[in-house]
């Protein structure tokens, strides 16, 4: 099945003639507008895509410099090539993930860079695989205790979700586009969590949207 086997499709594959690039673009415009300059940001790509029975459903997740943090932005939960479905109005899921981690003097920082990308890989497979979308001001909580960092010995073990406040939502030929922001959270912070408003309370107190792997809870 293609690429958004959960969306109802057109009728007739698009052609092969040219690989177009709208959505894709798009995205990357967005992000060269908040850090002007940076036209060769760090990027991890997929091997084997998704569509040729890959593992990974995201196309690829490119890296930014926001100077204390590097800023994640993933491609492919949104149509980044030509319009597939038959919602106008939407662009594939609607959204593409986002996470900003805070640099410190990583041992290994390619390591904590690509367990990053892992990360933002699981969690649109949810996606792919079971349909269920994610929206702001939610909270992903599986009970894990080990970190979510590379050595997984940070208090983090879980996230929230916002919409991130760095970068604009879009509206591409291929439709709206939206940024949703993973912020890593403690168990103690987690168990603390069940409707919106407590996530949106949580994350007020927090005051920061920067995933940082040695804070400590603040619950």
């Amino acid at each position: 099945m293609g690429l958004f086997d959960k969306l109802k499709k057109k009728k007739e594959e698009p052609k092969e003639e040219e690989v177009l690039t709208i959505g894709w673009d798009a995205i990357t415009e967005e992000f060269e507008r908040v850090y002007p300059g940076q036209t060769k940001p760090k990027h991890y790509g997929t091997i084997i895509k998704w569509i040729l029975g890959g593992k990974d459903p995201l196309d690829g997740i490119s890296i930014y410099d926001g100077g204390e943090y590097w800023h994640f932005v993933s491609y492919g939960l949104t149509e980044i090539y030509g319009k597939e479905t038959e919602d106008q109005e939407i662009s594939g899921y609607g959204y593409e993930l986002t996470l900003k981690l805070k640099k410190y003097d990583f041992e290994d920082e390619e390591a904590e860079l690509k367990n990053i990308c892992g990360i933002l890989q699981m969690i649109a497979r949810i996606t792919f695989t079971k349909g269920e979308l994610f929206q702001p001001d939610e909270y992903i909580y599986t009970g894990q205790t080990t970190g979510i960092d590379a050595k997984q010995k940070s208090n983090l073990t879980g996230f929230i979700t916002v919409k991130d406040p760095t970068v604009n939502s879009l509206d591409t030929p291929n439709g709206h586009v939206e940024f949703l922001e993973l912020i890593g959270m403690t168990d103690a912070e987690l168990k603390t969590l069940s409707t919106h408003a407590s996530v949106e309370e949580i994350y007020t107190k927090l005051g920061s949207d920067i995933t940082d792997y040695h804070r400590e809870s603040i619950v």
